[in-house]
């Protein structure tokens, strides 16, 4: 199972509610009106550690009240919505500011968290999972435009055959294309390896799903340390499959930094080159033997290819 230590890494700022976040949910209230909340100091220690180290960090929450703003202005929080219930107006807003972008929206806590999965032989559950990734299309309609789906697209139970798992996810898939479609957002199958899931490893075998199914506005994202494992390969795969690629995480064959491990990366721009690719990359490592250091190897190795690319499709 994945740690969330693993995403962290491309993380450039950070948005919170109040209630129920950093707060158990109860209130009191005293007789003047104004609501008191019951707060742990561990969290306003990591709010600090975090503006310390420069990230943005923002509160946007419907609460209001004097003791509700002191809170966060002895954290030193600057950005902070209060009595707010267009949150996602708010949002923009504090992205804008700050230059912060959103590439995709993941589905990955879904899995994780709801255990909730597009093969599910339940119906119910299976529903539930078709209802909670619609709602994450919508939100992508508003950031980004595109969805993720690692093992949330499911995997082949015990008591099912591959074929069965691949038509529930059909299914699955055409509940949720008409609204991705109606939002403009386009929904990104991402290949993992067999020791994490048992559906979809490969680059190739996705495509070959994706051309059987006959669907559009689905795409692949492509993670070069899955494709390490699986795929025969690399820059070569990523070329063969380029109008699909539309997303890509970038790791070493360990899933540490790019640089610290075997991976030629070279190979792999080669392959994004030679399909003409003008998407995202992102960087998605294990943050050792510490985040800082884990982040520096990761930019001073990856950024100058970038640089070079960008420069090299400027010139074409």
């Amino acid at each position: 199972m994945r740690n969330f230590k693993e995403d962290i890494e491309k993380v450039r700022g950070f948005v919170f509610d109040v209630d129920g976040v950093f707060t158990d949910n109860r209130l009191a209230i005293l007789p003047d009106g104004e609501f008191v909340r019951t707060y742990n100091s561990k969290d306003g220690f990591i709010i600090r550690q975090l503006i310390k180290k420069g990230y943005p960090v923002c509160i946007i929450s419907g609460g209001k009240g004097r003791a509700l703003e002191l809170r966060f202005e002895m954290l030193g929080v600057k950005d902070v919505y209060f009595d707010c219930f267009e949150k996602l107006d708010r949002l923009e807003r504090f992205m804008a500011k700050h230059g912060l972008e959103v590439s995709c929206i993941s589905t990955g806590q879904v899995f994780a968290d709801l255990n909730l999965y597009l093969t599910c032989p339940g119906k119910s559950r299976r529903a539930e999972a078709v209802r909670v990734i619609c709602g994450l299309v919508e939100l992508a309609g508003e950031f980004g435009g595109m969805l993720n789906l690692g093992r949330t697209r499911g995997f082949v139970a015990e008591d099912q055959t591959p074929a069965q798992a691949e038509a529930l996810f059909a299914d699955s898939l055409a509940q949720i294309l008409p609204v991705a479609q109606r939002h403009g957002v386009c929904l990104v199958i991402e290949p993992v390896n067999r020791y994490e899931i048992n559906f979809i490893n490969r680059v190739d075998e996705c495509a070959a799903l994706l051309a059987r199914l006959g669907m559009q506005n689905v795409g692949i994202m492509p993670d070069v340390f899955h494709m390490n494992i699986e795929d025969a390969q690399i820059g070569a795969t990523l070329r063969n499959h380029a109008p699909l690629v539309k997303y890509v995480h970038l790791a070493d064959s360990n899933r540490r930094a790019p640089g610290w491990g075997h991976l030629d990366f070279e190979d792999v721009f080669l392959g994004l080159r030679a399909g003409g690719y003008n998407g995202w990359v992102s960087i998605e490592i294990l943050p050792l033997p510490n985040p800082d250091s884990a982040a520096k190897q990761a930019a001073s190795c990856i950024l100058p290819k970038i640089e070079r690319y960008n420069a090299a499709n400027t010139r074409q």
